[in-house]
């Protein structure tokens, strides 16, 4: 469910700007099957997600003193449709089967055929559906109708971070391969792929559109890192802790596929060689079954992971939160901001 503010109801109004804008690119191929494509990628799109990056690119722009209009709400939902994109390539990165509590896009896709090729088709069939999506943000803010000079300057926030989150997401498909990542590794990997993308960046491309100072853009990112790591890492325990009907995916996903977060670091860092040793049976090992899985949450707890983490949380909402006070920014967006710093590090969903 989206996180939500009273007024303005920054969530609806950008799937409405969503919704209007995908009935526009419509398939351009007389085909029911590409029709079929589209409404599945239309549905992912405007079904479910937190809007987290558009409401922060919309307190971005308020911030900055920025009017509320048509045009921030349209270029926040651009970063939506980068943000649909992103996922559906991860997904099929980490061949996830549930995402917002429904089918994948590739397995959504793979289920519209049959055959021995239609697992093989729903990948490649996601790569392209994925690859539209983040096209089509590229279209929605090029056209959302702020001045050309701020929306150059915005553009440029927004290439930076799609370079970013790739390269973060490039960190963490390495970190499979290599003998584990240490603490300092996993931090690195959700600066790049989560912290700058979820929080810094959509911030700055609000504040760009609206003509912010570079101390401005600089206090954003001072509040924006922390509070992004902060997510990430919240992510990370509720994807392992978490409820399936709450999170809308499957808890041993991240365990299966041996995704090295920075809970699993400090686990391998203070783990007995018993417990190390079932770390590296089960971590990873795509059989990993639910009562193997609830032995390595036992481990996470037993040897102070979860503590660690929970504590590393609430440092860096602090810190986010001092950075917020400190800056020069309207009072509205200032409490707005405050309020979401609180409800993603501290959500169960």
């Amino acid at each position: 469910m989206p996180v939500s503010f009273t007024q303005p109801n920054v969530g609806s109004r950008v799937d409405r700007r969503l919704a209007g804008f995908l009935e526009t690119w419509r398939a351009p191929v007389d085909d029911p099957d590409v029709g079929a494509a589209y409404r599945l990628l239309a549905d992912f799109i405007l079904i479910g997600g937190k809007r987290v990056r558009p409401q922060l690119c919309y307190w971005g722009w308020r911030g900055a003193g920025g009017g509320d209009s048509e045009e921030i709400i349209t270029a926040a939902a651009a970063l939506e449709l980068c943000h649909a994109g992103l996922l559906i390539h991860d997904d099929i990165m980490d061949g996830s089967d549930l995402r917002r509590g429904r089918a994948t896009v590739h397995r959504s896709l793979a289920g519209l055929h049959s055959g021995p090729g239609a697992e093989a088709f729903g990948r490649a069939g996601g790569i392209l559906l994925g690859t539209l999506s983040l096209a089509w943000s590229d279209t929605m803010l090029s056209s959302c109708g702020v001045e050309p000079h701020r929306l150059r300057a915005a553009h440029h926030v927004f290439d930076a971070m799609r370079t970013e989150v790739i390269s973060g997401q490039y960190l963490d498909i390495l970190a499979q391969l290599r003998s584990g990542a240490s603490v300092a590794e996993a931090l690195t990997v959700i600066r790049y792929k989560t912290a700058k993308y979820t929080v810094e960046r959509p911030l700055q491309i609000g504040g760009a559109l609206a003509g912010a100072s570079m101390e401005l853009l600089e206090s954003y990112s001072r509040f924006g890192l922390p509070l992004g790591e902060a997510f990430q890492l919240r992510d990370d325990v509720l994807g392992t802790f978490g409820s399936e009907p709450e999170t809308g995916k499957s808890a041993l996903d991240d365990l299966r596929e041996g995704k090295h977060t920075v809970l699993f670091a400090h686990a391998v860092r203070n783990a007995s060689p018993a417990q190390l040793g079932r770390l590296k049976s089960w971590h990873g090992n795509p059989g990993l079954t639910e009562e193997r899985a609830a032995e390595l949450r036992q481990i996470l707890c037993d040897t102070g992971a979860l503590d660690q983490v929970e504590e590393m949380i609430e440092e860096r909402v602090h810190e986010a939160v001092t950075a917020l006070a400190a800056a020069r920014i309207e009072p509205e967006a200032a409490r707005a901001l405050a309020l979401l710093a609180d409800q993603l590090a501290h959500r169960t969903y």
